[in-house]
């Protein structure tokens, strides 16, 4: 968890997101921060060398599947994809770090999982509708919360109509006020995916780790219009 790692690293993260804000590029930190790490996932403040443990426990409570799809929205590097690979799903990951993405085939040469360099606000149009299952696990967090409309945007019509989004974040109270990177998600944010033609279906909520309240929740569309 972000708020366990060492003062020296988070204050690095904050500094690259600061900037990239200064220079109107929001999301332009995370290529610095792999890139800046060499290789070292110590310096990665999410990276864990194993998958979320609240999509693990997920995965346990679910049966195999087999021919469905799923991509990973912002795969880092690569452990979360991977776990969805070993459960039957047909996986695309993609990560807007290009190094990010290098480590991934690095760290998994034989790899089924599709890993790719993407901007999640310059996807391929194929991508749209396309999913049986599209994962968002602590990316809309990592960006300021005036982007929220925007990217929950960027996210919800990649799910199939009949299809599922499954979403691991922090989470606060409407009233709270936060200083990020992270900026946790709030109910009123979270609702925004309702627009969308989506209902939740399932919540489960976290408070291992720290004191901010962390949710595993599930949507499915519920209507044949984006």
């Amino acid at each position: 968890m972000f708020e366990q790692q060492p003062a020296a690293l988070q204050q690095h993260v904050k500094t690259l997101a600061t900037q990239a804000q200064q220079q109107n590029q929001p999301y332009a930190w995370f290529e610095p921060l792999y890139a800046q790490a060499q290789g070292d996932m110590a310096q990665v403040p999410w990276a864990k060398s194993t998958p979320h443990p609240y999509l693990q426990e997920w995965l346990l409570q679910q049966s195999q599947v087999s021919n469905r799809s799923a991509l990973v929205i912002g795969c880092g590097l690569g452990d979360d994809a991977e776990a969805l690979q070993s459960h039957g799903y047909q996986v695309t990951a993609f990560d807007v770090s290009p190094t990010a993405i290098a480590w991934c085939r690095q760290r998994f040469p034989n790899s089924e999982v599709h890993y790719q360099a993407a901007d999640l606000f310059n996807l391929d149009p194929n991508w749209q509708q396309t999913f049986d299952l599209v994962y968002e696990c602590r990316n809309i967090q990592a960006l300021p919360i005036g982007m929220r409309p925007q990217v929950i945007g960027a996210i919800a019509p990649l799910v199939s109509q009949t299809g599922m989004l499954l979403v691991i974040t922090r989470t606060r109270t409407d009233e709270t006020e936060c200083e990020g990177p992270p900026w946790p998600l709030s109910p009123q944010e979270l609702a925004e995916f309702t627009t969308y033609g989506f209902q939740e279906t399932e919540r489960a909520i976290f408070l291992a780790g720290g004191t901010v309240p962390q949710a595993r929740i599930i949507y499915h569309r519920m209507n044949t219009g984006i």
